[in-house]
């Protein structure tokens, strides 16, 4: 729905507070006086309206979160629907300090909230009756002030306040962060610390109405957005799972065929190094026979064989030493050597043979 002048007239948006209550910070978005009674130029709220929206457009469409908080008798109702049918946050009964600043006390008191309802469901609980009803007073009053911030998992993006006076707290909690916030704001108000102020009448039901409801469609649209580029990214994802599930067996198989390549080869060199091994002769076995042809037709004497079996009888014993290295003894173990004693034997037995022709 395009919201035109007209509309804004007809809700009363034009209408501000008494004169003698505006605030000096507002007066570009003045129009004059009336009766007493301050008038909005509501030709520059129709442009004030159309950015706020355009804001909260690319926020949603972002995947952001908005805290609609009205907690003003007159906008209680307006903003529960409005969170209703955009599925967002809201605070209408009383504004708890530290709802932002303090966010983690916050969800401890959630917390305890439902474990109070889980004690209070039960069926064969322990508590006695008045306990169970002094748990559900506490339980009632939690309720009332935290049902709609209950599943408020983070800070939200996004805040819109309808009264900045009447919310003061919570304006001043959300510039503290630093969280952008859009708020109607009335002659008596201060738009210094709103991102996107909309000057309007903030106290009239109609004109509360009128600005809600469009945040409210231009929300909704954006969340329809926001739900289709999810469901895309979704079966996107899903699609890419797919297909890496169908590329592991092939990688797998691969794999395996490598190491089968491998191990093919692995054995392919043994056998060569078998082959190798074969050729080379043992260490341990017998000598190799000699390959020289043996002599034929070569006459022998008897005496050249004599002469052998004499040498070879010789030499017996000296072979047999040989193979055997004894340790090396000292000169004193060593025995006489046998020509030695030969040779003093022989010695007399010539002094003697020298003496007989003599006589």
């Amino acid at each position: 729905m395009a919201l035109t002048v007209k509309d804004l007239l007809e809700a009363g948006c034009h209408f501000g507070h008494q004169t003698k209550r505006w605030n000096p910070k507002m007066k570009d978005f003045v129009y004059g006086s009336k009766n007493g009674i301050s008038i909005i130029d509501i030709t520059k709220t129709i442009y004030q309206i159309a950015d706020a929206c355009n804001f909260l457009q690319r926020t949603v469409v972002g995947g952001g979160k908005i805290l609609f908080v009205g907690t003003k008798r007159q906008a209680q109702q307006i903003v529960r629907e409005a969170s209703d049918v955009t599925g967002m946050n809201y605070m209408t009964e009383r504004w708890m300090g530290g709802t932002l600043t303090n966010n983690t006390t916050i969800r401890k008191s959630i917390r305890k909230m439902q474990e109070i309802d889980e004690i209070i469901s039960a069926e064969n609980s322990p508590l006695k009756k008045k306990e169970i009803a002094v748990l559900s007073r506490q339980s009632e009053k939690l309720h009332r002030d935290l049902d709609g911030i209950a599943d408020m998992k983070k800070l939200p993006d996004v805040v819109v306040v309808v009264d900045v006076c009447h919310d003061e707290i919570a304006v001043r909690e959300a510039h503290k962060l630093g969280i952008p916030i859009v708020a109607i704001v009335d002659t008596n108000g201060d738009p210094e610390n709103i991102d996107y102020p909309i000057a309007a009448n903030d106290d009239a039901v109609k004109s509360i109405k009128v600005i809600m409801d469009t945040f409210m469609e231009t929300i909704k649209d954006a969340a329809e957005i926001w739900g289709r580029k999810e469901a895309e990214n979704k079966a996107k994802a899903q699609a890419v799972a797919a297909e890496k599930a169908k590329e592991e067996p092939k990688q797998q198989r691969a794999s395996r065929g490598e190491r089968g390549d491998r191990g093919d080869r692995g054995d392919h060199r043994g056998e060569r190094g078998n082959d190798r091994g074969g050729r080379r002769p043992s260490s341990g076995g017998a000598r190799r026979p000699s390959r020289k042809p043996a002599a034929e037709g070569i006459q022998v004497s008897e005496e050249d064989v004599k002469a052998k079996v004499e040498g070879e009888a010789e030499n017996a014993p000296r072979k047999k030493a040989a193979p055997k290295k004894a340790a090396p003894r000292k000169a004193e173990d060593k025995p006489a050597e046998p020509k030695a004693e030969a040779k003093a034997e022989a010695k007399p037995a010539e002094a003697k043979a020298e003496e007989k022709p003599a006589e």
